[in-house]
């Protein structure tokens, strides 16, 4: 029988799968959703199966602390849609690997939070992770792209929902904290819609307020319903690792989506990532696995 560690490990795997094809089915729907509203359509369908879900078998645990219930929820939506938008902006490959740098931070929230152990060798395991970055985002001087940076604030958005889970995961079901996820993910963007045609913001969050409009064609809304499908089962995986296993072992698991999405960024016409950046996955990924070890 698998141990907790191993039945971690193995929801990860298989959501990073799932995670990687989602990730190419919104580079495809780019075309002719923003990213808003792809975060809206996935999330609202989202809803729709995990209440099936529920009321096919009603959770066992009691719940409380809803406050960090909806935390989780708006760390999600704020970490989804800023993967979405550099989804559209920047090869999958780079996006999805600077929001892979979110096990990077966990380990710092965990510190912070958790009471988790934050050893010399962790530190340094962390300038590697986040060195990488820098070899990803290629900054001219001390800066780097608006694009990039939002990519990496994603990162720290979704570690902030990663740790929320082990502060609820003993008094709430998997399923119900993927509810709130999706639900608060769908909520959010329909207020976001109403406001839109009121409101004039800055450029650099324009992608938080685009003009809702209904897809017109089968293959797009086929496309939507896949892409929450397998969304779906991507986080439900996704929040049964982080609670089965030690976050920082399965933080470094969840770098296996990233060969996933360079392949599937390739076959969609995305340039094949040159050294610095294959150097800086590298690097990242490195990071990762040592945080892993010094977490032993």
């Amino acid at each position: 029988m698998l141990n907790r560690i191993d039945r971690g490990v193995l929801y990860m795997l298989i959501g990073a799968l799932f995670s990687a094809l989602n990730g190419a089915v919104a580079k495809v729907l780019a075309d002719d959703l923003s990213a808003l509203e792809m975060v809206f359509y996935r999330n609202l369908i989202g809803v729709a199966i995990i209440l099936y879900a529920l009321k096919h078998t009603a959770p066992k645990l009691s719940g409380g602390k809803f406050h960090l219930l909806f935390v989780r929820g708006l760390f999600g939506f704020l970490a989804m849609i800023m993967f979405f938008y550099t989804i559209t902006v920047i090869p999958l490959g780079e996006a999805i690997t600077l929001n892979k740098t979110s096990p990077l931070f966990v380990t710092v929230l965990a510190y912070y939070l958790l009471k988790d152990r934050l050893s010399i060798n962790t530190i340094f395991a962390l300038l590697i992770g986040f060195f990488g970055v820098i070899l990803i985002t290629k900054p001219l001087g001390f800066s780097i792209s608006y694009e990039h940076f939002i990519g990496i604030l994603g990162g720290f958005f979704a570690a902030a929902a990663y740790t929320t889970i082990k502060k609820i995961k003993d008094i709430y079901d998997a399923r119900v904290i993927v509810l709130s996820f999706v639900f608060i993910g769908s909520l959010f963007p329909a207020i976001l819609f109403l406001i839109a045609p009121y409101v004039e913001v800055p450029h650099a969050i324009s992608f938080l307020f685009p003009e809702f409009k209904l897809p017109k064609t089968i293959f797009v809304w086929s496309l939507i319903v896949f892409m929450a499908i397998t969304a779906t089962i991507s986080q439900w995986l996704l929040t049964k690792a982080y609670s089965a296993s030690n976050v920082s072992i399965i933080g470094v698991i969840s770098y296996a989506n990233i060969p996933f999405a360079v392949g599937f960024g390739w076959m969609l016409g995305d340039k094949f990532p040159d050294y610095l950046t294959f150097t800086g996955i590298g690097l990242i990924v490195l990071g990762g696995i040592l945080v892993g070890r010094a977490k032993k």
